[in-house]
């Protein structure tokens, strides 16, 4: 009920409704009404009461990570339309493997804190409280665990996609590092639960640093955030965003089997395409160029004696010939 009554203020846009319209819509006593207006007040909700006028919005919740404000406005049939929010949790990831199999296929976790947050290899992930989005998507495709590694790029081509939109100007580093002003601000971790042929699952974990400042010794010349660098964009537009851009791409690829908008995307974004990177592998690094990114995904380079490789994902690490990128 009272996520009706939320969707009801937030279509209001703004305008006053009445207690009394808002009780004869839902069916419900003008008490109950206010005591619902009270819990979303707690929430984080700033919502005006005005004698004989009734309850509005103060300004567009943009920055409340709720299943209902999320869904409000959310342009997808199946990805994000249920979400589960926790204000602070070990890992959205570890959730959404722990809660998969009862989950239909597109559901959200997401926290406004992790605890204890991973990135690729097991490196920690710093999620500071109500600073970023720290989500996973539960998915369920019908497709070959030989075929899910390429889910990771779908994520990167999307997010990067997401946020030219809202006009924030970001690179991918492949596979799974979005980059902006040569400097991460956003991962990708992907978690595989599979039988000889047949995906049980995958959990597809995004964190997103949108305005952290400062940040710990160790990574504060890799790290940045979204408002580090300058720009401005509300979560919650960011989160509908990347899980619209998400779901096509992930159609074209599950159902379709078309790989084409994910690889253009993700060779128009490239960090890395044409420039000399180091492949680092066991703590050896070598120096080689990036050529391309070919059909599977996967990483094409050229060595020092003009020999071409293919590097798949997960097998080795990438840096920038003077940086991290």
């Amino acid at each position: 009920m009272r996520e009706k009554v939320i969707n009801i203020l937030l279509d209001g846009e703004l305008e006053f409704i009445s207690g009394e319209e808002i009780s004869k819509r839902l069916g419900i006593s003008r008490t109950a009404v206010w005591k619902h207006i009270n819990a979303l007040k707690e929430q984080g909700y700033e919502i005006e009461s005005v004698n004989r006028k009734g309850y509005r919005l103060k300004e567009t919740p943009n920055d409340i990570l709720s299943k209902e404000n999320i869904v409000h406005e959310l342009n997808t049939n199946f990805i994000g339309r249920e979400i589960v929010h926790f204000e602070s949790i070990d890992s959205t990831n570890n959730y959404a493997k722990n809660v998969a199999n009862e989950k239909v296929d597109g559901t959200v976790i997401i926290s406004e804190e992790q605890l204890g947050g991973r990135g690729r290899l097991g490196k920690k992930w710093h999620s500071r409280k109500y600073d970023g989005i720290w989500m996973s998507i539960i998915l369920k495709p019908d497709i070959s665990p030989m075929d899910a590694p390429f889910i990771t790029l779908i994520a990167g081509a999307s997010i990067v996609k997401a946020l030219d939109n809202l006009g924030i100007k970001s690179t991918i580093k492949w596979p799974n590092d979005i980059i902006l002003n040569n400097k991460k601000v956003c991962g990708v971790l992907t978690e595989l639960s599979a039988e000889i042929e047949r995906v049980n699952y995958i959990v597809l974990g995004i964190g997103i640093n949108v305005k952290t400042l400062d940040f710990p010794e160790d990574i504060k010349n890799i790290a940045t955030s979204i408002k580090k660098e300058s720009y401005e964009a509300s979560r919650v537009d960011i989160i509908r965003n990347i899980l619209e851009e998400f779901e096509k791409n992930y159609i074209d690829y599950t159902v379709n089997g078309d790989k084409s908008k994910t690889l253009d995307i993700c060779r128009k974004f490239s960090a890395i395409i044409n420039k000399e990177i180091y492949i680092i592998k066991n703590n050896e690094k070598e120096i080689v160029k990036c050529i391309d990114i070919n059909s599977d995904g996967n990483l094409i380079i050229q060595d020092k004696e003009g020999n071409k490789k293919e590097i798949v994902s997960g097998e080795v690490s990438i840096r920038g010939e003077h940086g991290y990128v």
